[in-house]
């Protein structure tokens, strides 16, 4: 969390926005050490993606458009509006069926994983981000609960003479995406404000969504030793139709179908959501300074799944909608301070951070006599209240003249509490409460062994706490959350070198492996209620490397590669049936955990001008994905290319860009991404054929 110094990245490799002309700098993260260090100069995986590349030639959609670069981080487009992007890191992730889980997200230092370690992406404003962090490896930990990994994203901040902007992009299957901002400075005052609308009718069957989206972000210098930043965000999901998975019959006869339950209940939802955050940052002196954030927030969801009438009309069957009201708050007090000791640069930085989630959680009977799709009689009535409390130290000391050794501990207990309101019948009082704890450490060592190679090695502990969500089902078909839950706990390793030169580029290469134990897994997924277990331990290791090169001519090229082994090492057993009174299927031990990928690979050449015609080609690579845990089948690799072509313009004070895109140019027909242990076998949902995006941004500098 935090800002960063102001920094100018690269522009990226493929043709739209302009780049700016002015002198590039090192850019400077947070994300591992909270304080302002170069990527190079850190030891851990981090990668950051500036605004140009968020935006060049792209729609600014999805997050997913531009996180294919950085190596052990899936993230998977599932044509599917009415769930989130699906974000994997280093394989913690991969087995959320919907939203973000295991996987940290900040945006503008305002969490977007609540305190049970939920989180979602739908709010984030491409059109006016400035660079997008991401953090791999034990270091992550220093984020407490689910922290596999952490992906934080920054607003611009106003700088400069007034800007208006304009951007509209219309592609395949109706879609199109139309955005206003504005920026710019005054004084000590500076602001960013900006808007988008985005609209489709979808790749598949039943996919139409609308989306709305407003972002603001104001900040204030009153003094030299003074800033204030607030940030805004409203994001209106007024409705997304879900087309659900498919099965494997189902994807090869059409994968632009769907399954018909997903018509005759009319899957869809709807969310609203709205969030403030403030922050003031106060240098002491020299070497001291204070930094406070608090913020808040509210979102609406309303969800309508495709549950058979027959489990729905049981008695303790909590219904086809869920209704959820959500309330959500939190603080962040941070001290940092500098010395030399023994005469070597020694950095502290001291905070506490407190967060709650106050959720009404109703369920309601999808269908009313024979009628199904619409709201029924209430099931389920309960208020939910999660909290975290955590305190956390860190430091780097550079000991010596090559060596620097930076290290960490952060203490989290996190609560949750349940008050049921839905006695009725032989529905019994379901209200209860259960608390977690851990102490997180980590310790990194890095050593220069010259300017331009730098090794380094980490170690830490983690930890991640079930989510409400996973909580919200008891086996053998009862009522209430399932409180018997016991966080998965990891040990973490990394090993790693960078490198960079002129000649060559910078390249990347590090080792890793993580050992868990208690890992939550399926217990069953059977008439629309999920529930989870236990099992033994896990083991993921791998193999990440990046390269990129800036060639004469405007020329940049990149790969990132990553290779990932993750598997169960102890056997547990899972239900295939209704009421899961005695688990009835063995997973053994080696099985691979479902979702994650063994092999990725992404490769990009660009040639981007600064003005003039741009034009850039890029390819994925994927292998294949299991879909649950007995591995029974799989999401098969697949190879697809997307090409680009753009043109950028000064006109005194205009600037404008133009730029046409087709992904996927061979029409391949491939498996976007899978739902884990989907208890129908509706595992598949497919990635679109060949498609289009062509769009037009236009600047205005008063």
């Amino acid at each position: 969390m935090g800002s960063l110094a102001h920094a100018q990245t690269p522009a990226g490799p493929t043709g739209g926005a302009p780049a700016s002309p002015t002198t590039q700098l090192a850019p400077v993260v947070v994300t591992a050490t909270r304080t302002e260090v170069a990527p190079f100069d850190v030891p851990a995986s981090i990668d950051l993606i500036s605004g140009e590349l968020i935006r060049d030639a792209r729609p600014q959609v999805n997050i997913s458009e531009t996180l294919g670069s950085v190596p052990g981080l899936l993230a998977r487009d599932r044509q599917n509006y009415a769930q989130d992007v699906q974000i994997s890191v280093r394989g913690f992730g991969a087995r959320s069926t919907f939203g973000i889980r295991g996987v940290r997200v900040y945006v503008d230092g305002v969490p977007a994983t609540l305190p049970d370690g939920q989180g979602q992406l739908s709010h984030i404003d491409l059109g006016s981000a400035d660079r997008i962090e991401v953090l791999r490896g034990p270091f992550s930990s220093l984020y407490g609960n689910s922290s596999g990994g952490v992906i934080q994203v920054f607003t611009e901040e106003g700088e400069g003479a007034p800007t208006v902007s304009t951007s509209v992009a219309a592609g395949s299957d109706s879609t199109y995406r139309v955005g206003l901002k504005a920026s710019g400075s005054n004084g000590p005052f500076g602001y960013v404000v900006s808007a988008s609308e985005f609209s489709t009718d979808g790749y598949r069957d039943h996919s139409k969504s609308e989306r709305r989206l407003v972002n603001a972000k104001l900040t204030l210098k009153p003094t030299d030793d003074g800033k204030f930043t607030l940030v805004a965000n409203h994001f209106a999901l007024p409705k997304a139709q879900d087309p659900l998975g498919l099965t494997r019959a189902q994807f090869e006869a059409d994968p632009r179908g769907v399954d018909p339950s997903a018509l005759s209940f009319d899957t869809r939802k709807t969310v609203e959501q709205t969030q403030l955050g403030a922050t003031y940052e106060h240098r002491i002196d020299a070497n001291h300074s204070l930094r406070a954030l608090v913020y808040a927030g509210t979102r609406a969801t309303e969800q309508f799944q495709a549950i058979p009438t027959g489990p729905q009309a049981s008695p303790l069957h909590p219904g086809g909608v869920i209704d959820l009201d959500r309330n959500y708050s939190g603080t962040d007090l941070r001290w940092t301070g500098r010395w030399r000791l023994g005469g070597a640069p020694l950095s502290v930085v001291a905070g506490i951070a407190y967060d709650l989630l106050r959720e009404h959680r109703r369920g309601y009977q999808n269908f009313v006599g024979t009628e199904t799709g619409v709201l029924g009689a209430l099931r389920r009535d309960e208020n939910n209240r999660v909290s975290n409390f955590d305190q956390y130290l860190q430091g780097s000391f550079e000991f010596a003249p090559r060596w620097t050794l930076n290290a960490g501990l952060r203490h989290s207990k996190v609560r949750f509490s349940s008050r049921d309101h839905y006695v009725a019948g032989t529905n019994p009082d379901d209200s209860g409460g259960v608390n977690y704890s851990a102490t997180l450490p980590v310790l990194g060592l890095m050593f220069k062994a010259t300017d331009n190679v730098h090794l380094y090695a980490t170690a830490g502990r983690g930890f991640e706490t079930p989510t409400l969500n996973e909580l919200a089902y008891r086996a053998n078909g009862q009522t209430g959350l399932n409180l018997d839950l016991d966080p998965a706990r990891s040990n973490n390793l990394e090993v790693g070198v960078k490198t960079r030169a002129a000649a060559w580029g910078q390249f990347g290469l590090a080792l890793f492996q993580t050992r868990t134990k208690d890992e939550i897994v399926t217990l069953s997924n059977v008439g629309g209620r999920s529930t989870f277990q236990n099992a033994g331990s896990t083991r993921r290791r791998g193999i990440e490397a990046a390269w990129s090169q800036d060639f004469a001519n405007d020329l940049r090229a990149q790969v990132a590669y990553t290779w990932l082994d993750a598997r169960y090492r102890d056997a547990f057993a899972t239900c295939t049936g209704s009421p899961c009174n005695t688990p009835n299927l063995t997973i053994p031990s080696g099985n691979r955990i479902p979702g994650v990928a063994r092999q990725s690979l992404y490769a990009a050449l660009g040639w981007a001008p600064v003005q003039g015609w741009r034009a850039g080609i890029e390819a994925r690579a994927l292998g294949g994905v299991f879909v649950n845990d007995a591995n029974s089948d799989a999401a098969r690799r697949y190879v697809t290319a997307n090409v680009n072509v753009g043109y950028v313009a000064k006109l005194g004070p205009w600037d404008l860009a133009a730029f046409g895109r087709v992904d996927n140019v061979f029409d391949k027909r491939y498996i976007g991404s899978v739902i884990v242990n989907e208890g129908n076998a509706r595992y598949f949902e497919p990635a679109p054929g060949r498609i289009w995006t062509a769009g037009l941004t236009g600047s205005l500098r008063f």
